[in-house]
């Protein structure tokens, strides 16, 4: 059976604690395997399998999910400008299952691999994050499907006078305006950068506190990330009341709560070390607080997706819109620039710090990588 393909697995003791996970007793791959050990590994009972399979999988429900937007009646095409945002947050969000699931299933094959594969892992979280800004700002944010009349920003007392349906100019909060249009997504690429750079720093330095500080640290892209989101949860819809936008928009709330509470729920996961730390060796395999992280963060995600698809039909089904270039809105539309092209400067950035940790990491385990290949020679066992 496959099962019994390949090296045979170890406890704690028998490799090195770099490979080591707290609580975590039995289930280990020596970090030697080749790339055919490690791909056959992803179906075998080892500590890492769980990890794989519960961001691989969840790549093709998302897929699932997200394709049903183009096939909604008033929707252009999907390769449309309009629809811009929304590839990039799918860019965004299957890099970062499929980087997360790979660096579960490769990290064996050395110590410098395993470090590259958990940078890599790193790098799309905060790649993910931006993808996630570039959707709220073109669905979510406050002026998203609201056309421009020429007036100048007006207190939200006036906003209450307006006619319903009205389209508008205005702000509610009028001081928000300049950060909306002019620093939210500069804002969102320099806190994905720090995130990479704290992340990786973890690896090689703050190593006591790792769990805590990887949590913490993308607290800061999540409350900036959702500054149109708690916007709009402060202030009135911009859509009509008696509208079928606005009753799709009504959505968003539950949606985005439950979207945070995936979010606490995983962090609580991640942190505690929960529930092998109450019971060391008995999850080992399967149930381990990883597992449960991976499975808290895929709902999140879920959830946030059902919050910008929900948007995204609100300003579909506004009687009001045209979708650029046909009109001049006060939001200007999406571009391959301010979409893909974003995109590709962070990841560029991105890249280059994983390079330069990586770079560090092979100075640091390229040797014991050297010593462990001689010590540990690689024994397969059959397959029966």
């Amino acid at each position: 059976m496959l099962l019994n393909c390949g090296q045979p697995l170890l406890r704690h003791t028998d490799v090195p604690p770099r490979v080591i996970e707290n609580f975590i007793l039995t289930g280990y791959r020596f970090p030697n395997y080749s790339l055919r050990d490690c791909l056959l590994s992803a179906f075998r009972p080892t500590n890492e399998t769980g990890n794989f399979w519960t961001h691989f999988l969840p790549v093709f429900i998302f897929f699932y999910y997200f394709v049903e937007v183009f096939g909604w009646e008033g929707a252009p095409d999907g390769d449309a400008p309009f629809f811009y945002p929304l590839w990039n947050y799918f860019i965004g969000v299957f890099c970062l299952l499929m980087a997360s699931s790979m660096a579960h299933l490769l990290n064996s094959m050395s110590l410098v691999v395993r470090e590259v594969c958990f940078f890599v892992d790193y790098g799309t979280i905060s790649a993910y994050t931006v993808g996630s800004s570039l959707a709220y700002y073109y669905y979510i944010h406050p002026r998203a499907g609201i056309l421009e009349t020429g007036g100048h920003n007006s207190s939200h007392m006036d906003l209450k006078h307006e006619p319903v349906g009205t389209p508008t100019s205005s702000y509610a909060i009028p001081e928000f305006s300049v950060f909306f249009d002019t620093f939210y997504i500069p804002s969102a690429c320099v806190v994905a950068i720090i995130c990479v750079l704290s992340c990786c720093n973890t690896r090689q330095r703050w190593r006591r506190h790792r769990y805590i500080i990887r949590t913490l640290v993308f607290l800061l892209p999540f409350l900036i990330s959702s500054t149109p989101v708690f916007y709009r949860l402060l202030t009135r819809s911009p859509y009509s009341t008696s509208s079928s936008s606005f009753a799709s928009s009504t959505s968003m709330p539950n949606f985005f709560y439950r979207h945070c509470l995936w979010l606490l729920v995983s962090a609580v996961f991640n942190i505690s070390k929960f529930p092998e730390r109450l019971a060391p060796g008995r999850f080992d395999i399967w149930g381990h607080s990883h597992q449960w992280f991976h499975c808290c963060t895929f709902l999140s995600i879920l959830d946030e997706l059902h919050m910008i698809k929900a948007e995204v039909r609100a300003i579909l089904l506004s009687p009001t819109l045209l979708l650029p270039p046909n009109t001049l809105a006060r939001l200007p539309g999406p571009t391959i620039t301010s979409t893909y092209g974003v995109m590709l400067l962070l990841q560029t950035t991105i890249i280059s710090i994983i390079i330069g940790f990586s770079w560090r990491a092979n100075c640091i385990y390229g040797p014991q990588r050297d010593q462990l290949e001689k010590e540990h020679p690689k024994k397969h066992l059959k397959c029966h």
